[in-house]
Formats: structure tokens, sequence, C-alpha cells
């Protein structure tokens, strides 16, 4: 088994992932590092999050991987080798990871939802692991978009849609913290906090909120014709907007739920 794979679009994902960079600069902040550390960075997209976490291990290194091989393209020449000797850009899906003994921190932001076998991923975690070494994420977890998620489900067995999503069935693997801490212990690791938090994600508008759509929602965007997928992406905007109308200074709300995980290796 295998990650879905999803034809990316890079530079459109770095313009609509306003959201996602700030919740890794949060999270971030919260970890305590020495600076001489060595990351693995798991989905790290078009390399900014990493690039963002390199600077916090100056004498350490971070290596990141992706299973896109646009993504690690575009994060190759947005951070190249050359100018930054700290950060290595390999892709690689995350139910397969190569590494033994080799990483003092797992990291991984907004990306894990989308791995459809985290028991097989967290058993490649543990094994890359040096003793003592952490792992710190942050997902979708249980209830995450669920507002619009829900909406969609309804667009998609509308009479004008359904045609495209007969045998569709949802990637996003959003799980519960009790859920997780199981698997963090059958894969042999210590749970420190596993814990679901609130969050608010805000969009400029319908324009704003279409660009979020057409950049990540891609199982959805994909099963539909090229020349459908704008009506089917404006039609998912407006049918929020109208049960979530935007705020008093045009911006709309998504709530977001994410499953934040700190453990560690014996």
């Amino acid at each position: 088994m295998c990650m879905e794979r999803y034809d990316w679009n890079p530079s459109d994902y770095a313009a609509h992932s306003q959201a996602q960079y700030q919740w890794a600069g949060e999270i971030i902040g919260k970890l305590e590092l020495n600076g001489t550390e060595s990351v693995l960075d798991l989905g790290c997209g078009d390399g900014k999050v990493t690039a963002l976490l390199a600077s916090r291990v100056p004498q350490g290194c971070v290596t990141a991987i992706d299973s896109s091989s646009s993504m690690v393209r575009l994060a190759r020449e947005k951070y190249p080798h050359s100018q930054n000797p700290g950060i290595s850009f390999l892709e690689m899906d995350a139910m397969d990871i190569r590494f033994v003994d080799q990483f003092d921190l797992v990291f991984s932001n907004a990306a894990l939802h989308w791995v459809p076998d985290h028991a097989r991923m967290l058993q490649g975690v543990s094994r890359c692991l040096k003793s003592q070494g952490r792992i710190f994420f942050q997902m979708g977890g249980h209830g995450n978009a669920s507002d619009i998620l829900d909406l969609a489900d309804e667009m998609i067995r509308s009479e004008h849609w359904k045609e495209y999503f007969r045998d569709f069935a949802s990637p996003y693997h959003f799980l519960t913290h009790n859920e997780y801490r199981v698997l963090l212990e059958d894969a042999g690791l210590i749970p420190v906090r596993v814990e679901l938090i609130l969050k608010d994600m805000a969009q400029a508008g319908k324009e704003g909120l279409s660009g979020w759509i057409r950049t990540t929602w891609l199982p959805y965007t994909e099963r539909v014709p090229n020349s459908a997928s704008d009506r089917f992406i404006s039609d998912l905007a407006e049918l929020y907007l109208e049960r979530y109308p935007p705020d008093s200074e045009g911006l709309v709300h998504v709530r977001m739920v994410r499953l934040e995980v700190e453990a560690r290796k014996p």
C-alpha cells in the first residue's frame, strides 16, 4: 500500500497554504531544540516549513521527504543545497521510510492525514529515530473541516455531479487522540501529549476559499473533467458561503481540528 498520488500544482499550493505555514510556525515554536539535532520532516511540500525548521538547527541537518515529485522538485529549486547545505529533499513515501537510528526528531505539519496506514508509518518512524528520539506531528484530526466536507459530500451526490463520484471514497484519515495514542504504543513509542486542538482558518472571500479548494482538494477536483473543474470549485465555494457567510471584514471562516502529537522512543 502506498499513498494516493495527486497532480499537485506546487506554485498554486504555495500561494494558498498560509494557514499551514502559520500553524507550522506555532508548533516549531513549541520545540525545545539545542540547534544540533538531525531532523526528518515528513510531507515537506514546497519546502518553506522545512527551511523554517532548518533555521532552528543551524548546527544540525534536516532531511525532508514528500511523495510528490513535483513538490520535491519545487522545494529543491526554492532552497538549493548549495545555499542550504543543512537541508536535503527526497522523494519518499511516509509509509516507506528507509532510515535506521538516524534522527533526533521526526517532525510533520499538515500532511499525515493523507497517510492511509499510520501503523506502518509509525513503525518506520520508530526505526529511524535514535534512542530517546522524539516525534512532533500536527495533522488534521477527527472532525477537521467537517462543515465544508459535509457540504462537499452533499454536492457530489447531486444530480449534476454524482456521475463523477460513483465509487468515491475519502482519502483523508482524521483520527481521534485516543486512536493515535494506541497506534503510538503499538509502534513501541511512548506518548507524551496527544490532543485535538480547534483552529480557525480564514480565507479572503470566495476567491480565497476557491483557491484553497483548488490547491488542496485534489481528491475531489481530479474526479471531474478539466472543463468542469472551475464550475465544481465555484459551486462548492458558493454552497459554503450560503451556509457560512463571510464576516464583516469579508473573511470566510472554516472550522479546523488539528491532532497534535508528541512522543518519544525509549
